[in-house]
């Protein structure tokens, strides 16, 4: 019973820690930008836009047809006959 709650203590601090390591960086985010003159933030916050919408790495993403590599493969006419390289373990 002590190692689960001990765990589950351990298991809290870390979540703590992580909550606090993320909002000291927006905290230090926010800072730096506000410090920033106007010209400045504008051009950050079109960056910020950039990215939003180049978040597939600016490529299209096409879905595909059925039937699109219809005719890209042959299999012959053989392909489920024995292989002669295996006759001997027959």
């Amino acid at each position: 019973m002590h190692l689960h709650i001990r765990t589950s203590f351990i298991y809290i601090l870390f979540v703590i820690f992580v909550y606090k390591v993320a909002v000291m960086t927006n905290v230090q985010l926010y800072s730096q930008i506000s410090s920033l003159s106007s010209d400045l933030k504008q051009e950050v916050s079109d960056f910020i836009e950039s990215l939003k919408q180049n978040k597939n790495g600016g490529k299209k993403i096409n879905e595909r047809q059925f039937g699109y590599a219809k005719d890209f493969f042959k299999i012959a006419n053989d392909f489920d006959e024995p292989l002669a390289d295996f006759e001997e373990y027959s």
